[in-house]
């Protein structure tokens, strides 16, 4: 990776899909999810992606993951270009970017235990260590998000959301990646457990030497993490800049929009 250069660089990403004419047919009209996004996004900094439902925020992380592919555009990584990636490229790069979901019950298995699923991607990436090195590693990343030994022999259905919610961010992190793309982490969640994540999320960060994006419709959420914000509005970024300028002197209608729907809270 060039040390000098950005950790992930996004240029002109765009991606449509096909509207349905009936249940059994596609017409040739094609609805925009992203239309020609670009970032730069230093090692080290959090870019917050804002926007209400639908503006295309999930389907840009998607394709920043490659579970989506890109219809045009280019995404390079560690200086490398990621769409481009094959084999072991692939798998190399692609341990260094892992994502938060948005809700944490649907990203783990029922059937397995939260040792299992915390260690899963160890199986996956570090196929040599032993079965013991791996429910090592899960238990010391489990403690690291604040959950206890114990944890390992239980069940998902055994923890409220927020806890979930951690184990989620456990399994993202056993890897040690560099950038983590967190994508509404806490939208599933109560305010006070809200909280919560987010300070963890500030400390994994600093802890891990994370780059990360938060990806939320919350301005507020944003703002507790972000260094950098962009605001997007029908599959595109109106609006880019250091966070403490755009919440504080937003330039685009839609910026000061959002801005203006925040509730305020009685002194």
């Amino acid at each position: 990776m060039d040390a000098a250069g950005p950790l992930l660089e996004v240029r002109d990403l765009r991606k449509e899909y096909p509207i349905a004419a009936s249940a059994f047919a596609q017409s040739e009209r094609r609805a925009t999810a992203v239309a020609g996004v670009g970032f730069s996004l230093p090692k080290g900094e959090t870019l917050g992606i804002v926007g209400e439902s639908g503006c295309g925020k999930t389907t840009l992380a998607r394709m920043l993951l490659r579970l989506t592919e890109p219809d045009a555009g280019e995404i390079r990584f560690q200086g490398r270009d990621w769409l481009a990636a094959r084999g072991a490229e692939l798998r190399s790069l692609r341990r260094g970017m892992q994502m938060v979901f948005q809700d944490p019950a649907a990203c783990l298995n029922p059937r397995m235990r939260v040792g299992t699923i915390v260690a899963e991607p160890l199986a996956i990436h570090e196929a040599k260590l032993s079965a013991a090195e791996r429910r090592a590693r899960a238990a010391e990343i489990l403690d690291a998000v604040g959950l206890g030994a114990d944890t390992l022999r239980r069940y998902p259905h055994e923890f409220s959301g927020g806890q979930r919610q951690r184990i989620g961010i456990a399994r993202a992190l056993i890897l040690r990646p560099h950038l983590l793309i967190a994508d509404e982490p806490v939208s599933a969640l109560d305010v006070s457990v809200s909280a919560q994540i987010l300070d963890l999320l500030a400390r994994l960060r600093d802890e891990f030497s994370l780059t990360m994006i938060l990806i939320s419709h919350s301005l507020p959420v944003v703002a507790q993490l972000a260094t950098n914000v962009a605001v997007m509005q029908a599959g595109r970024f109106v609006e880019q800049g250091a966070a403490e300028r755009v919440l504080s002197a937003p330039e685009h209608p839609y910026t000061r929009a959002l801005l203006t729907a925040v509730p305020e809270i009685p002194a």
